[in-house]
């Protein structure tokens, strides 16, 4: 820089918003209870998964140079947002309706409105190109910026009120509150807007706080819009018609307005509505007091403690949890009436099939519900038995795995993850492992919190409940935002663990989860942390050969990852991959000359110990007789090998 000043790193400046998102993950880990559970648990997950965008700038060495004072600038607006984000988390964790007036309540979604709009905007405004940031990285802070947005329109699109589009208008650093008395300049809001802001939002389906029951004035129209639970290839939420990227948008509240109108959304019936989430119910059930509640969630409530109906506050005499099949077959009424996507593949008693028939399953409803039921049974006896006829009904065909999950039996199922007795505890975990085969229960998994039990019994558990576990997060991380909440959940270190010490089914199952984590990124640094580079080497050089192909797979996948590569060359593993070169079977062979592409590109060290240990003849070979692709592979790592090597 001029005059001599130091040159500013970009990390230097991702310190503080570093340990900011630290701090959330501390506190989302303590866990989140009461009004605005599910508001504090949705923003202190998105948070969190910024570590990954933070630590990447951190490690990169792109230097400020002359536009640091707009990076800065950048980073420290980041760094605002995140702040008040935590400070947000900490006020609505510790709020108390019983104690705290109304006033307070639209204070604090406010300031999640607020806390929304200044993350969307900072995060659009960072200059990722001019960052070392990966392709996973992006896609990951895009999904982020992708909920964000839709949050922000929940809390505060339309943006009708000119006094709110004008508290929005404030600098990041500025902090509004909506109920400050004096001026009615910018960041002073009178209570009678603030009041008003329940009135102006038509919040999304599934977006709405945790207890934020629709009743006299506060009653808000809900617009329904079906989700789709995240797979593969579809996204877990769904987007604005533009949906946000990393290139900065314009987020003025007219044009916010404008793009956020969705006049055509029918209106659902506020009976049709779960008091607790305010979306469309898919398996209503009536509790004790006569209320009726979405199964998932009155069953998470009850499973926090909670021994009041969070609607009327009365206390139930009982925790018992009764289909309500009337209202069921009026919401699948209304769906077909309104052409709305059915919440569920079961209506009428009878089961939508791949080819779009439908098959009478109105005997078989009963049945399963009967057995659900004793899942819950005081008796261990009964609970194993039906536990036992779950994992059997749950492995024979598609049509059990709906109608078992339409029984309320997965959040039962994650509770048995944790019991002291190791058949229920076995059966439990397979039962969930044939039940995420059908995709829609995937989604369902997740929602019941299931995986810190899934990777509490691959630690614990039997050697069969430990292989079953591993199948299980391999068949949930399958869904990309599931590969990052898998990661962060403590799974990897216990699935190294099973690869290790495991029966030589249990690493291959833990193999196979490992892999399909390892697709995501920010989990590559994780598995090398836990040890899986000594792992897969002592896999490679198995006398037996059995799962040579599952480590060279792993390797090849982890090979991008310069944590990765460093741990790979460190081990060793070069005069392994180049023994396998000469030896191996074809695929071992095409496999082996990725890796070693991988870790000699733009390294002349790794360059140099291949020519000292003799790569040229077998490459040379390799690159005439071996498949396409490995052929393409030994070419270019000739081409690299034949270039001067630079000092």
């Amino acid at each position: 820089m001029a005059g001599g000043e130091p040159t500013a790193v970009a990390g230097d400046s991702t310190k503080i918003p570093l340990q900011v998102v630290h701090d959330v993950c501390r506190i989302s880990g303590a866990g989140f209870a009461g009004f605005f559970k599910k508001d504090c648990t949705d923003l202190a997950r998105r948070v969190s998964l910024l570590a990954y965008l933070l630590e990447e700038i951190r490690d990169s060495n792109t230097h400020l140079g002359s536009s640091s004072s707009s990076h800065d600038s950048c980073l420290y607006d980041l760094s605002i947002a995140l702040k008040a984000a935590k400070r947000l988390l900490l006020a609505a964790n510790d709020f108390d309706p019983k104690i705290s007036a109304d006033v307070e309540r639209k204070k604090i979604v406010f300031q999640f409105q607020c806390v929304t709009w200044k993350l969307v905007k900072s995060l659009g405004s960072l200059p990722y190109d001019q960052f070392d940031i990966s392709e996973e990285v992006q896609e990951q802070v895009e999904l982020v910026r992708s909920q964000l947005t839709r949050a922000k329109e929940r809390y505060g699109g339309p943006l009708a009120s000119n006094v709110l589009s004008r508290a929005l208008s404030q600098p990041l650093d500025k902090e509004i509150d909506p109920l400050q008395s004096g001026s009615r300049g910018v960041g002073s809001l009178h209570l009678e807007n603030v009041g008003n802001i329940d009135h102006e939002v038509r919040p999304k389906l599934g977006d709405l706080p945790l207890g934020n029951t629709p009743n006299g004035n506060d009653c808000v129209q809900i617009v329904q819009e079906p989700e789709n639970l995240r797979n593969s290839s579809k996204n877990s939420e769904v987007t604005s018609p533009k949906s946000p990227g990393l290139a900065r948008e314009d987020d003025s509240p007219s044009k916010n307005l404008v793009e956020n109108k969705k006049p055509n959304s029918p209106i659902i019936p506020e009976e049709y509505l779960c008091p607790i989430s305010l979306e469309l119910m898919r398996d209503p059930v009536i509790v004790a007091t006569g209320q009726t509640y979405e199964r998932s969630f009155i069953q998470r409530w009850i499973d926090g403690g909670n021994t009041r109906c969070p609607k009327t506050q009365q206390i139930l005499q009982d925790l018992t949890l009764t289909p309500n099949i009337a209202l069921r077959s009026l919401i699948s009424d209304w769906c077909a009436k309104n052409n709305v996507e059915q919440p569920t593949a079961l209506a009428n008693g009878r089961i939508k099939r791949s080819d779009g028939s439908f098959r009478d399953v109105s005997g078989d409803i009963a049945a399963i519900e009967a057995i659900v039921r004793k899942l819950s049974s005081r008796s261990t006896d009964d609970r194993r038995a039906a536990v036992a006829e779950i994992r059997s009904l749950s492995k024979r065909s598609t049509d059990n795995r709906v109608l078992i999950a339409e029984a309320g039996a997965i959040p039962v199922l994650v509770n048995l993850l944790t019991s002291e007795d190791g058949q229920i505890q076995e059966n439990a975990v397979t039962s969930i492992l044939n039940l995420s085969i059908f995709d829609n229960n995937k989604g369902l998994i997740m929602l019941a919190g299931a995986v810190p039990s899934i990777v509490q019994v691959l630690r614990a558990g039997s050697m069969e409940a430990k292989e079953n576990a591993a199948a299980t997060i391999f068949s949930l991380s399958l869904g990309d935002e599931n590969k990052i909440i898998i990661g962060a959940s403590g799974a990897i270190p216990a699935l190294v663990e099973l690869l290790q010490t495991g029966s030589t089914r249990g690493k291959k199952d833990a193999a196979t989860a490992l892999f399909n984590l390892c697709i995501y990124q920010g989990n590559k640094g994780r598995a090398v942390r836990a040890g899986i580079i000594p792992a897969l080497l002592m896999m490679l050089k198995d006398s037996s050969n059995c799962m040579v192909d599952e480590a060279l797979t792993i390797l090849s996948v982890l090979a991008s990852h310069q944590e990765a590569k460093a741990a790979i060359a460190k081990a060793s593993t070069i005069p392994v991959l180049i023994d396998l070169l000469r030896t191996g079977l074809p695929r071992n062979k095409e496999n082996a000359a990725a890796i070693l592409l991988s870790l000699c590109k733009r390294d002349t060290v790794n360059l140099s110990c291949l020519c000292r240990l003799g790569a040229l003849i077998p490459l040379t070979e390799l690159a005439n007789t071996g498949t396409e692709r490995a052929k393409r592979k030994a070419t270019s790592l000739l081409e690299h090998l034949r270039k001067p090597l630079q000092p």
